[in-house]
């Protein structure tokens, strides 16, 4: 891989000396869903698949990135001194928005030519954006030694990707990219930002990852009217109740005030929140106590509240989850994601992953007219420098 990049990287750009190459790895959550934006507890882990930037500094104020993702887009060439939002750059508004962040704080001293290349899935819910962001912001802090500790990284790409993009998502996906821990998830609590690692005990099981190879684009979604139902409920609640977010309230307390949120919908939406909140933690702790098919089931239980009182799922992740239920070997499995397209992950004991596949691509294809793509993962290290072939 080192040496494919670096030729690549003389290629476009006529040379190849004193280049360095970063990594960014994709992420999926295997439960906790739409609830980090909503003060709850999120549970992802890092994968072994993301964004990898090979780079080389200028001694000039411009920016090259080029794409082998995008090769049509070509060379987009940026002045460090003029980063605006441009609609016709595509790919690169990722990047530009975090050097702008980064901008903020730092003085970023000269400019620099980069190649990007990502084997995530593109518009799959892995979050090949986020992945983007913090390659960009590993890359910068270390080529330029701006010494931004890595969790002030994984905030400044968030905001990037709030206010440059316009996607208003919470802090889960930046998190799980830039603190990823090989064989591990980390329980992040998205109110406060604590976090605590646990390590993934699958057995002779893996995670499988399944793509509806349904394009999703999470701008345009309703992924931000999602926020806005949630938002509704929360000051309704608040009306009555001293709590910061929906992740302060157990099920209990939810059902002994719910009728304080007036519109119907809103209150679905808040249900789920909470409801997922408190299956992530337990869904936690069945790992850490070995309680493996406790944990798949909760997976399942995720799966139905997004569909139903989230209503984010659609028929083609339903078809594959409720496919997956049906097969020998699988412990667990449901949408991962903004939803609205994109994958759903399912935990698989190994013997049986061929005949899930098999069979789930048949089932997948007859009921939507669609191929889905399978990735069988591993956990990997948040976002870093490679310094070797070995590392990805």
């Amino acid at each position: 891989m080192f040496n494919d990049l670096k030729a690549k990287f003389k290629l476009v750009f006529q040379q190849e000396d004193n280049v360095r190459i970063f990594f960014a790895p994709g992420r999926v959550n295997l439960i906790g869903e739409h609830t980090d934006y909503n003060g709850g507890h999120v549970f992802p882990c890092a994968l072994n698949i993301g964004t990898y930037v090979v780079v080389r500094a200028r001694d000039d104020q411009m920016i090259n990135m080029y794409s082998l993702n995008f090769e049509d887009k070509g060379i987009i060439q940026l002045n460090l001194q003029q980063l605006a939002f441009e609609k016709d750059h595509d790919w690169v508004n990722y990047p530009k928005g975090v050097i702008k962040e980064i901008q903020k704080l730092v003085n970023i001293p000269q400019g620099f030519d980069a190649l990007f290349y990502g084997n995530i899935p593109n518009g799959a819910g892995l979050s090949s954006s986020a992945s983007i962001e913090l390659a960009t912001a590993v890359m910068v802090n270390e080529l330029f030694q701006l010494k931004i500790n890595q969790l002030e990284l994984v905030k400044l790409s968030q905001y990037a990707e709030n206010h440059f993009i316009g996607v208003n998502c919470g802090i889960m996906d930046q998190f799980a990219i830039g603190m990823g821990k090989q064989e591990s998830a980390v329980l992040l609590n998205c109110q406060t930002l604590q976090y605590e690692y646990s390590p993934l005990q699958l057995g002779e099981a893996k995670l499988v990852i399944t793509n509806t190879n349904k394009r999703r684009a999470l701008a345009d979604s309703k992924y931000n009217e999602r926020r806005s139902e949630c938002d509704r409920a929360l000051a309704d609640l608040q009306s009555e109740l001293k709590i910061e977010s929906l992740g302060d309230l157990t099920p209990a307390e939810f059902n002994k005030y719910k009728h304080l949120i007036r519109n119907e919908i809103d209150r679905k939406r808040a249900k789920h929140a909470v409801y997922e909140n408190d299956r992530t933690i337990k869904a936690v702790k069945n790992l850490k106590e070995g309680e493996l098919k406790a944990f798949g089931e909760l997976m399942n239980e995720s799966h139905v509240s997004l569909k139903n009182d989230y209503e984010v799922t659609g028929h083609e992740l339903d078809a594959l989850v409720e496919s997956a239920w049906k097969q020998h070997g699988v412990i667990g499995s449901r949408m991962t994601g903004a939803g609205f397209g994109g994958c759903t992950v399912s935990i698989v004991e190994s013997e049986h992953i061929e005949s899930f596949i098999n069979n789930i691509s048949q089932l997948y294809t007859e009921k939507t007219g669609l191929e889905a793509d399978f990735y069988v993962v591993e956990v990997g290290d948040g976002a870093r420098e490679l310094v070797n072939e070995d590392e990805k």
